[in-house]
């Protein structure tokens, strides 16, 4: 099987990368990223000393490149991480969410109608939803919950959902759509929370926490997402919508809280930060369907999963460092010196 991830060089993606090459070594994995500002070449070092493996630039909203990729390596799957996906930035510029989520969307699923596919499998995310209210602890997402979504990012990522299932119905292309919590794990970009609480609590920075922290997030384990992945390519019928959360609700003050403690660090460099416009309460993802149809469910514990992600920021100083200085950005560059396998797209 030829396998193509799209933004394979960011955090989810490079991760699923990885098991892939574990799990299915029979297949071919081929990387198609852009490499924006949270794709990084060096996360995938390991997986370019592979004979299986296969990077290629390039950037899902540009035909040309896109169908030269579909001529050249022929996939049986493709598997859809590209996405820019950080709330924050979507707020101060929504194009560029719409431009790739979109419109890049459109353009993978209008060369699967081209050049045909075994399965268009859709990575979204559980805040397609909106929210739910902290006093309901009764409530889930499940997948009929109607999309209510609060920010550019969760409308661009609704928006794709959408296109997804119009061209199954329309074009009959078979597709699967995944709806994720949030995921914490290896590779994570320093932006995020769990990342930047790490990396500031080592530096013995500020920790800046949103509102009054009481936000509520569902943890999933970076890994059980991608096996959750693997097992709807598998066994997962096309057109459905399988929700994969992690059962490891925690508020973010909690989750800041739990970090400082792993580290042996004191809470006094908290800070409360004026929210984020339109910041929602709760996550909380209703798996069973995907337990009850497919047999999966996380194996990850929130206590464990924390342990190992910070484990990892302190045996991968060097990984974190460079981003944060920068230098990930030449990696690029040096590589493309060494002629290592890679494939350049023409930008």
């Amino acid at each position: 099987m030829n396998i193509v991830v799209t933004g394979g060089a960011g955090f989810i993606g490079s991760n699923f990368v990885y098991y892939m090459l574990k799990k299915h070594p029979a297949d071919k994995i081929i990387c198609f990223d852009k490499l924006t500002y949270a794709g990084n070449l060096e996360t995938l070092e390991k997986a370019l000393t592979k004979d299986n493996f296969k990077f290629i630039r390039g950037d899902i909203a540009d035909r040309t490149q896109v169908y030269k990729m579909f001529e050249t390596e022929k996939p049986d799957i493709i598997v859809n991480f590209a996405a820019e996906s950080h709330v924050d930035r979507s707020i101060e510029n929504p194009e560029i969410f719409l431009q790739t989520n979109v419109i890049g969307t459109s353009v993978l699923l209008d060369a699967c109608r081209k050049y045909g596919i075994d399965r268009y499998h859709q990575v979204s995310t559980d805040e397609v939803y909106g929210d739910l209210p902290l006093d309901r602890p009764d409530l889930f997402f499940t997948e009929t919950t109607p999309l209510h979504t609060s920010s550019p990012y969760s409308s661009s990522k609704a928006g794709a959902d959408l296109l997804v299932q119009a061209y199954q119905r329309t074009y009959k292309i078979p597709v699967t759509i995944s709806r994720c919590s949030n995921n914490y794990g290896p590779f994570h970009f320093p932006e995020k929370l769990i990342p930047l609480m790490i990396i500031n609590a080592l530096s013995d920075k500020k920790l800046p926490v949103y509102g009054d922290g009481l936000n509520v997030r569902d943890w999933l384990y970076v890994e059980d997402h991608c096996a959750a992945i693997d097992i709807i390519l598998q066994k997962g019928k096309v057109g459905e919508v399988y929700n994969i959360g992690g059962h490891n609700e925690r508020s973010n003050i909690d989750v800041v809280k739990t970090i400082l403690k792993e580290l042996g660090k004191g809470e006094e460099n908290i800070e409360y930060v004026t929210d984020r416009k339109g910041h929602d309460r709760r996550y909380a993802i209703d798996p069973t369907k995907i337990r009850e149809e497919l047999g999966w469910e996380p194996t990850t514990k929130f206590e464990d999963g924390i342990k190992q992600t910070v484990k990892w920021y302190l045996d991968n100083r060097d990984w974190w460092m460079g981003i944060i200085s920068g230098d990930y950005q030449t990696y690029y560059e040096r590589m493309y010196d060494t002629r290592v396998k890679l494939e350049f797209a023409k930008i």
